[in-house]
């Protein structure tokens, strides 16, 4: 249903666009455009009827499935027709040269797809008349009824016994002390955490062990209950914890809930009470209760949910957020085979790999440990059995397989998403197990795929795919695998359980075939989408389909082999990701892909680009990199829609230095690229006309350069200032000598993040005013004293992390002053040569959490003051003089009470191949 609907709402944008364009149509045209827009949407109505009301029949979600294939052939129909009237019709009707034949021949073209249009809608209009229970919806189940599957579910935590919660010891004692401590006034405690990830037994067992400690007590489940029974359900529960009779209620239905919270209060106002609020999904639910809670008495509520962005909104001085994190390997081993092997609680040396295996898919979610070492202690202790679970696991966690209640526990937070949310969610299933998914790179395909509607909003649609990303993540459903210096999210990734329901949805949904092992790749004209994880793969068996995205997931090895693509059966392909694929030419065929918005080539062979490429006129995101590439032809200028174009090739060089260790590209300076949001890396040395066309892509956020030469400085500050959205900018010097002439910049656009690749004569004053920076880097700027960088940047309000790289200051003192760098938390130092000492005063860096020199030759003993660094976490030395770390060592270093407070402290020694060996120190 999830992707019949999207489909439904890209094709209401399309028609909306036609009927906005001034296109001369035939009044015949505009009406069938018009008819085709009322009947998506009754279209749109009756899926989200169907789904609001609950699990359907399999009557109904045939018809459903009905619905979605006429969905796709209409928006197959759309894109043709769009292409037709945007390429060929505007020529047919132009005032010049215009005569009746071309009239004629547009009309027909046009009529012929609108019929083909009234056909499909003819199709559904049978379909409703044929099956007329498709309008009268029969559900499975009651929604305001609880199955007994979803009675256990709720009821199974919160009698778990206390020997089987494996793994929470630092949380339980975090919420105990949370929970006694007496001095400490109101408080009130969100426990976040993925659905089965045991925060419901956790903070019930605390619930439990402290209750007795307060005046009175409750536990509500507050799923979905209305407020009214949520606060008689309360009211009634501390009655009880204290023997009393629950107060007679005297107004009427409609001030129920009114007189039930004064009600409340009253009764609490002179109490210490301990409530418990498990399992809140709906930010009204406590908004509409929180009022009939006095805030007095030292008294405590504990609430559970899978939704952190309802805790964070909240979260104040009485309000504190709890993370529930899952188990690490250890505990959840413990946990695994407590549940397998109830007898031994030890697992068999035969199937020790498959526990292995088995546990890596749960990701240490305490749901899925349980409930699949329960079924397991069922079965015989034989391989077979143990491989046969593993490699068909979705099949159990179907709605009638052994595993089915860990589905019915997570795909709650999936039915809990807003339609936009949901095939974004899924799009993400198709990736890899255990991938990690760049959060860049899938801002860039959701827009790809029209997930992502920038309709009446002025936002940016990268702004609005980095919040549809964060709401997926405060919604449990995925997982952040590594962050930016900022805490924005890099890489994500979805657990693997999550996964596994999630493809069952997807094959349900005839969302996209996941082909993970298959070498002959069968698909079917329903098809929208397909994914290939198997790094040997070909040849294509596929019909004229209608697919939109083709995805492949490579490793340029000896071994992987690649079959030839069809993409003459792929002609309304938007979305082709071939990165990793064993390609050395530039794919023939792709020239026939119209439609194409997505085309990535990273990490693979190829060396050049052909003409054709400016045939795609719908390209948005064009990826090459760590190819080839080095030049790219005049008829680029042509993709008037490209947001993204990146070519660039990064040289891994191990511990040597060098200056140039990045290759970008060769470009005309006819640079119509109007839209432009990424372009990088461009190499000037040639053409220097570039620099200042560069002003005109006024839409532009992040801009690499190389080769930049002393001359062009003037006209390269020039350029910037033009570019105010711009965020990012990236320039490297035409070699280790030449001169970085920025200077003059006044004003300077709003940059976060600065990197700056060359000789500096001094540190440009206008970076000084760069109140948004959070990053800034600087490589190879032979910066002498007085010119010290530090004192420039010392006053920046929101710098984060500062890098001082190669040669970029040969100054023999960085002398960090009292109140200064407020924010910083990752300070990197490498190859400065000259550096004997550092200073770090009393109250700088206060948020400094991570420290890292490398190869300071000169540096004889550690920062001054850094035993008052209180936040630093990690300490890492790379080829560091020997009395430099020496005097670190715990045993017998007389410097390690400086460092002591510092929990991770590493050195690292470079070996011949390129690689470090690390070795802890504490």
């Amino acid at each position: 249903m999830t992707e019949a609907f999207a489909l439904i709402q890209f094709a209401i944008e399309k028609t909306e666009k036609l009927l906005t364009r001034e296109w001369n149509f035939p009044e015949k045209v505009n009406t069938d455009i018009r008819n085709l827009k009322d009947e998506l949407d009754m279209m749109t109505a009756y899926l989200k009827q169907t789904d609001e009301r609950g699990e359907l029949d399999h009557q109904t979600l045939a018809c459903v499935r009905k619905v979605q294939d006429q969905a796709h052939q209409i928006d197959n129909v759309l894109d043709k027709f769009s292409y037709h009237v945007a390429e060929k019709a505007a020529k047919w009707y132009s005032k010049l040269g215009a005569n009746r034949y071309t009239k004629w021949r547009a009309d027909h073209v046009i009529s012929d797809m609108t019929d083909a249009i009234n056909n499909s809608l003819k199709n559904m209009k049978e379909i409703r008349e044929r099956y007329p229970i498709a309008n009268n919806i029969i559900y499975s189940q009651d929604p305001g009824t609880s199955s007994a599957a979803d009675i256990h579910r709720r009821m199974a935590p919160l009698f778990l016994p206390n020997a089987e919660l494996v793994g929470f010891d630092e949380e339980r004692d975090v919420l105990m002390s949370r929970a006694l401590d007496e001095q400490e006034t109101y408080k009130i405690m969100f426990v976040v955490g993925m659905g089965g990830s045991g925060k419901t037994a956790l903070v019930r067992q605390v619930f439990e062990a402290v209750k007795k400690d307060f005046d009175c007590h409750a536990w509500i489940t507050v799923s979905r209950p209305k407020t009214g029974d949520i606060l008689s359900n309360l009211l009634g529960e501390l009655c009880n914890s204290r023997a009393e009779p629950a107060p007679q209620l005297s107004y009427s239905s409609a001030d129920l809930e009114l007189e039930l919270i004064k009600k409340l209060k009253e009764y609490l106002q002179d109490k210490r009470y301990l409530i418990g609020l498990d399992d809140l999904w709906i930010d009204n639910t406590w908004k509409s209760i929180m009022f009939a809670f006095p805030r007095a008495n030292s008294s405590r509520i504990f609430i559970t949910t899978r939704r952190a962005d309802i805790a964070y909104s909240h979260k104040n001085e009485s309000i504190e957020v709890r993370n529930i994190p899952h188990l690490s390997p250890e505990p959840a081993e413990k946990l695994f085979h407590m549940k397998a092997f109830p007898k031994t609680r030890r697992c068999p040396p035969a199937l020790a790999g498959w526990s292995d295996n088995i546990l890596r898919k749960c990701g240490g979610l305490p749901l899925a440990i349980i409930e699949i070492g329960q079924f397991l202690s069922s079965k015989r202790e034989s391989e077979s059995e143990w491989r046969n679970l593993h490699d068909d696991l979705v099949s159990e966690l179907r709605s009638n397989g052994h595993l089915s209640n860990i589905t019915r526990v997570l795909i709650s937070s999936y039915n809990d998403l807003p339609y936009h949310l949901k095939h974004c969610f899924l799009f993400m299933n198709i990736f890899p197990p255990n991938y990690h998914i760049q959060c860049r790179k899938l801002i860039q395909l959701w827009i790809a795929e029209g997930f992502i509607n920038g309709k009446n909003n002025r936002k940016e649609l990268e702004d609005i795919g980095e919040g549809y990303l964060k709401e997926l993540i405060e919604r449990s459903l995925i997982q952040v695998s590594k962050v930016d210096i900022d805490g924005s999210p890099r890489t994500c990734t979805v657990h693997s359980i999550m996964q596994e329901i999630a493809l069952s949805k997807i094959q349900d949904e005839n969302f996209c075939e996941v082909c993970p092992e298959q070498r002959i790749i069968s698909v079917n004209d329903k098809t929208r989408r397909i994914s290939i994880h198997k790094s040997e793969i070909g040849p294509f068996n596929c019909p004229n389909i209608p697919a939109c995205s083709l995805l492949i997931f490579g490793s340029r090895t000896p071994y992987h082999h690649i079959g030839p693509i069809p993409y003459s059966s792929l002609n309304f392909l938007k979305v082709l990701h071939l990165e990793g694929a064993p390609l050395d030419t530039f794919p023939e065929g792709i020239e026939q892909l119209l439609f194409l918005r997505y085309l990535c080539l990273r990490n693979t062979g190829i060396k050049s680009i052909p003409k054709f490429i400016g045939k795609l006129r719908h390209l948005e995101t064009l990826d090459l990199k760590q190819t080839y590439v080095s030049k790219l032809p005049k008829e680029m200028c042509h993709l008037n829609k490209l947001r993204n174009l990146l070519v660039c090739r990064y040289y891994d060089i191990g511990n040597s230095v060098s200056f140039n260790t990045v290759k970008g590209f060769e470009m005309s300076s006819r640079l119509e690229l109007k839209n432009l949001r990424k372009l990088s890396f461009v190499q000037v040395q040639r053409d220097r006309q570039i620099i200042l066309a560069m002003g005109d892509l006024k839409k532009l956020r992040k801009l690499g350069i190389l080769d930049l030469c002393q001359k062009d400085g003037r006209s390269m500050c020039e350029t910037i200032q033009k570019l105010t959205n711009l965020y990012s900018l990236n320039v490297t010097a035409k070699n280790e000598e030449e001169i970085l002439d920025m200077q003059e910049m006044e004003p300077s656009p709003p940059l976060q993040r600065l990197y700056l690749k060359g000789c500096l004569k001094r540190m440009p004053l206008w970076i000084s005013k760069l109140q948004d920076l959070v990053r800034i880097r600087l490589k190879w700027s032979r910066l002498t004293p007085p010119n010290n960088p530090i004192e420039i940047l010392q006053g920046l309000p929101n710098l984060l992390e500062l890098q001082l790289l190669e040669y970029a200051y040969v100054g023999n003192k960085l002398d960090f002053k009292t109140g200064k760098f407020l924010k910083l938390k990752a300070l990197e130092l490498e190859k400065l040569e000259q550096l004997e000492m550092i200073i770090m005063r009393t109250n700088t860096l206060p948020c400094l959490q991570k420290l890292t020199t490398r190869q300071c030759t000169k540096l004889r003993q550690i920062p001054a003051g850094i035993e008052n660094l209180n936040d630093l976490e990690e300490l890492h030395l790379y080829d560091m003089p020997e009395d430099f770390v020496s005097v670190l060592e715990k045993n017998g270093g007389n410097m390690h009470h400086l460092v002591q407070h510092i929990p991770v402290i590493r050195r690292y020694y470079a070996q011949n191949d390129g690689q470090w060996v690390m070795v802890q120190i504490s």
